[in-house]
Parts: C-alpha cells; structure tokens; sequence
C-alpha cells in the first residue's frame, strides 16, 4: 500500500459513528447551498423548499451524532472539528445563501449576511476554546454563551413559510428600503439580530 493511501486509510479508521452523522450534518448544508443556487437559476420554488427543508435534516443530524458519541463514549479534538465545520455550513452560509436567494439581495442586506455567517464562524471558535474550561466536573459544558447556531433553523423556517404564500423576491416581507447607496430589505435585520445573540457572552443558554 502506497503511503498516501495508508494515510488516508488511517485517517477514515479515526472515524466514529457520530462523525459520519456529522459529515451527514455537512452533507445537507452543502445540499442547501446547491438547492438555494438552483432556484436562483430555475425560479422553481419547489427548490427554494426543498433547500429549506434541509436545514431540519441537518440539525436532526447534528442532534444525533452529539447523543451517539456521549452514548458511545466517543469525544474527540476530531469530532469537535467536524461539528464546527458541519455547523458553519448547513446552519451559517447555507441560512444566508437561502436568504440571498429569497430575495435579499441589497448592498445592505448583503453586509447583514457576511455579518450573521462571520457571528456563526465566532461563536463556533469561541466555544471550541472555551469548553473545557466551562465543563463542569463531569467533563460536561453546563450551559452556552451566546445562542448555539443551529438555531438559525428558526431563520429558514421564516423564509420557507414566506416561499410557501409566494413572498419572495419583489414581494419578499418588510419591502425594501433605500439607505444611502444601498438597499436594505428589513426582513435581513432578523440575520443581524441571530448574529448579535450567538456571540453575545452575557446570555447563557443552559445545555440540555
């Protein structure tokens, strides 16, 4: 066996169950990102919803792989990687390439969405950092600082039911509004508002 295929073949034996859930997790964010990119070019909303529809798939996912891995005893510095990593996709850039494509698409809104993906990338470094010294004594994070990302889920829901009743583009909620040389569409304000939470170290959310 040639050493890079040894390499890789170690690699893949450091895998557990838990972390192909995650790289499933992954899997349904880079889904998301493709659906959002096709209804730009198709203008079927059917897949606008099924790019929507992703974003529960991957936090059954990620909800899955973190219960596996404490059943099966199964932390790692890899495992922990991986969930950040599938984090930022499905529940970061995949929200914002769905709001983009819903409709979001002004200077201002724009900024909104670097602004909420760069909050996510934080908060998802700033836990990594952070968790041992916030387990308590039996190794455990007692509680979050600042919203977990996923819960952008709530963002994608808001934008699924706005596809449904035909409010996207031109009809998107809130209208739009000049601001200077850009366009803001107030409803991008919710991306600013989930940005601000998640990296807010003053709210702690408690970890079930």
């Amino acid at each position: 066996m040639q050493p890079a295929a040894r390499r890789h073949f170690s690699m893949l034996r450091g895998f557990h169950l838990a972390d192909f859930l995650t790289l499933g997790n992954a899997a349904c964010g880079v889904g998301s990102v493709f659906l959002a990119m096709l209804y730009l070019a198709s203008g079927d909303t059917s897949h606008f919803l099924a790019s929507a529809a992703l974003a529960p798939a991957a936090l059954a996912f990620d909800v899955l792989d973190g219960r596996i891995a404490r059943a099966r005893h199964e932390h790692s510095p890899l495992g922990r990687e991986l969930d950040s990593l599938s984090d930022v996709i499905s529940f970061g850039v995949a929200p914002a390439a769905l709001g983009f494509a819903a409709g979001l698409q002004g200077g201002w809104d724009a900024a909104v969405l670097v602004y909420f993906v760069c909050c996510g990338v934080s908060r998802l470094a700033r836990y990594n950092v952070t968790a041992d010294a916030l387990a308590g004594a039996g190794g455990k994070v007692a509680y979050f600082e600042g919203t977990p990302i996923p819960t952008s889920v709530l963002l994608t829901a808001v934008l699924a039911w706005a596809a449904w009743h035909g409010r996207l583009g031109d009809a998107i909620y809130g209208g739009a509004i000049a601001l200077g040389p850009w366009v803001l569409h107030p409803l991008s304000l919710l991306f600013a508002l989930s940005g601000t939470l998640m990296v807010s170290k003053t709210l702690r959310i408690p970890k079930l």
